[in-house]
């Protein structure tokens, strides 16, 4: 049995404690929000982001971070990806040297166009950290529904400490090397999904779908790439994987927010009527800035930014993407 400590109390961060324990380890769940606390303490769920689930009684819930950070084998980070720094600044006094520390958020931060864990090893030098990520929908995890995942870590001690933690009948859980191959899968992948919600809210069909998730698939792999990663990550379940679910779930938050503007919604008015944080949205500046810093085009990504930041329309935005100057499929496929 591990002493595990979640930090986030929103739907995957639920979710994931739920697993841990019914793994057998001792785990606390933190929130920042003591009325948060005192309602799963005292009705046992968290209906407003998993309604109608039970939480295992074992579980321990807590607004203290220095309890939730204090003599833990593990620290997952599941808060927004616009938190990650801020919660980082406040748990380095509680943090010893060698802690192994997970992100599961997926996101790449405005400001300086780090990635999750770039963040955390910004703010806890002495920490170990990885990535937990992967297809993986808490309302599915939840009740223990077969999910597939990868670990990526900057050991291999770590990333194989997490696989054993989270493994179970359902959760399947891989290693990888690429820690920068997934978190730009984890975080561009949302920005896509925004595309394909727009496409469904304009009432396009598979067609339209296929064309977003397999040129999307390009983006993701060029700027990954560009950044270091490998493109066999982007191939796996970190990108097209993640990719497919969240483009086509009713589930996806990002898909959610799309769709409303597809339908013609602001962008800010969707985010709101979504209720949780849409993640695409804060990472589609950040991809942009480093696409154009790396010298990787990234059409679709820049349609989306045009559509949530510069008052561009859907309609619009689709009829631009299709009517680009005419170009190969491969540039690495030619006749001879």
């Amino acid at each position: 049995m591990a002493n595990v400590s979640v930090l986030g109390a929103g739907s995957w961060g639920t979710a994931l404690a739920v697993l841990l324990q019914g793994n057998g380890h001792r785990v606390t769940l933190w929130s920042h929000r003591e009325s948060q606390v005192e309602e799963l303490r005292s009705t046992g769920r968290n209906e407003s982001k998993l309604p109608g689930v039970d939480l295992p009684k074992e579980i321990i819930y807590t607004a203290d971070l220095k309890e939730a950070c204090t003599n833990q084998d593990l620290i997952v980070s599941a808060v927004p990806s616009t938190a990650t720094r801020s919660t980082m600044e406040k748990i380095k006094d509680y943090i010893s040297d060698g802690q192994y520390l997970i992100s599961v958020t997926k996101g790449i931060e405005e400001d300086t166009l780090f990635t999750q864990c770039e963040i955390m090893k910004d703010v806890l030098p002495n920490a170990e950290v990885g990535i937990l990520s992967g297809p993986s929908h808490a309302e599915e995890v939840v009740k223990g529904q077969p999910t597939a995942i990868v670990a990526g870590a900057s050991s291999r001690a770590l990333a194989v400490f997490t696989q054993e933690l989270f493994m179970n009948d359902m959760f399947r859980v891989y290693i990888s090397a690429d820690l920068m191959g997934i978190e730009v899968g984890g975080s561009l992948k949302n920005v896509i999904a925004l595309a394909a919600g727009m496409s469904d809210g304009l009432g396009f069909g598979d067609n339209a779908k296929a064309a977003l998730i397999t040129r999307g698939v390009k983006e993701m792999s060029e700027l990954a790439v560009a950044m270091g990663g490998q493109p066999e990550t982007l191939g796996g379940l970190t990108g097209i994987g993640d990719l497919i679910v969240t483009c086509q779930s009713l589930h996806s938050r990002n898909r959610k927010a799309g769709f409303l503007i597809g339908q013609g919604m602001d962008p800010k008015k969707a985010m709101e009527e979504v209720h949780m944080v849409v993640e695409g949205v804060y990472s589609a500046k950040a991809a942009l800035a480093l696409g154009q810093k790396l010298g990787v085009e990234l059409p679709i990504i820049t349609y989306v930014n045009r559509v949530l930041f510069d008052g561009m329309s859907a309609r619009d935005a689709v009829i631009e993407l299709m009517t680009r100057d005419k170009k190969s499929e491969s540039d690495s496929v030619s006749w001879n």
